[in-house]
């Protein structure tokens, strides 16, 4: 009864946000500093030593992993494989995210490109940060002629790689993903910490506005 009722609210949100016009998302230029200080005052993220953001660098698989369990709190969720993390021969005890890495491997939302290899000091491209970050977030169940509809939108759509696909749609639809005003994705392009703050913003907007409906267009 209760998995009824959600698959029904699913469907009056599609059909309700299918009849809003088209936008063009905000990129995080277009935010205030006050973003980045937010995302700092919450403790997801962290400036450098030399007091600056650097929010053109890129993010490593070990920085996303230590942002998704401080963002989640994945140290409260289920744990899928105990025995997972203990086999990574690639990060060690003495390594700074090796508690996060821990958590993440433990609990399915990041796993090792081949086994017992985590490659945590691999950047990562916005494809795959923004997948991860939305596995954390929770995928809605978008069928493939939805996840088709909303892709095709943006002129790199294609390009999106078909395991990411489902999560990156839910991203868009979330307005988790910096777009900078455009219709590109650039599935393929690195991840920054501009991009990451952006997606921290919005998920932390989100938590103070719950229930509300992206602007977002699904026809």
């Amino acid at each position: 009864m209760i998995v009824k009722k959600i698959q029904a609210n699913f469907l009056i949100l599609l059909g309700a946000i299918a009849l809003i016009p088209a936008i063009s998302f905000p990129g995080l230029s277009q935010l205030s500093e006050a973003a980045i200080q937010r995302v700092i005052g919450a403790g997801l993220m962290s400036e450098y030593p030399d007091g600056s953001f650097h929010g053109e660098r890129g993010i490593t698989r070990a920085e996303l992993a230590a942002i998704l369990v401080k963002t989640f709190q994945l140290q409260q969720r289920a744990i899928v494989d105990e025995n997972a993390a203990s086999s990574l021969v690639d990060v060690s005890s003495a390594h700074w995210a090796y508690d996060d890495i821990q958590w993440v491997v433990k609990t399915g939302i990041m796993s090792g490109y081949r086994p017992g290899y985590f490659y945590p000091d691999r950047p990562i491209s916005r494809a795959e940060g923004f997948a991860i970050f939305t596995q954390a977030y929770g995928v809605l169940p978008l069928g493939d002629a939805e996840v088709d509809r909303i892709l095709k939108r943006y002129a790199d759509g294609d390009r999106v790689p078909y395991w990411a696909r489902q999560a990156i749609a839910t991203a868009l639809i979330e307005e988790l993903v910096n777009l900078e005003g455009t219709q590109s994705i650039s599935p393929l392009q690195p991840m920054t910490r501009s991009d990451m703050v952006y997606g921290l913003y919005r998920y932390l907007e989100k938590q103070q506005n719950p229930g509300t409906i992206p602007d977002f267009p699904v026809d």
